[in-house]
């Protein structure tokens, strides 16, 4: 089975379009550090599953406490805790957004998908049939993607 990781943001936006369903046919199983666990928790207002109660989520304690430091001289704690999780696990894949989160994950060999090249993959296995309608209701509920990418992910999703 496949090592997934994942940072917030992914697991909020598909929480937001209450289609964590999209994850779990994908993926299987994903893991988590305790600190996305507990931002996910802290958002238990207005966007907000009870991601304890999804036994194919899985919540993992880090290791590597200096590493973890170093990372969040760049990084949030969520996402120097994803970070410090896959190279601990070995993690075939890490699902992360924020622009810098995914360069340093890179820089470190992490093999990284985010939110829209996840919508992208679940409409190319049939999961939805397209990208549109969500990437527009995430961008209602807080989102935020540059009107050109925007445009390259329809085209790339042979959307208009």
């Amino acid at each position: 089975m496949l090592k997934i990781v994942s940072n917030t943001t992914p697991i909020l936006s598909f929480i937001k379009l209450d289609r964590l369903d999209i994850l779990e046919e994908i993926y299987n199983e994903i893991i988590i550090p305790e600190t996305v666990y507990h931002e996910l928790e802290q958002g238990k207002n207005k966007y907000y599953k009870d991601i304890a109660k999804e036994n194919w989520i899985k919540i993992h304690k880090v290791k590597n406490k200096n590493l973890i430091k170093q990372l969040e001289i760049y990084l949030d704690r969520g996402e120097a805790e994803a970070i410090a999780l896959s190279l601990e696990l070995s993690a075939d894949l890490l699902l992360i957004d924020e622009k810098l989160g995914r360069k340093l994950a890179e820089e470190n060999r992490i093999k990284i998908t985010g939110t829209i090249g996840i919508l992208l993959k679940a409409k190319k296995k049939g999961i939805i049939k397209e990208v549109k309608p969500l990437l527009y209701e995430l961008i209602r509920k807080g989102n935020y993607y540059k009107k050109s990418f925007i445009q390259m992910v329809l085209n790339y999703a042979g959307e208009k």
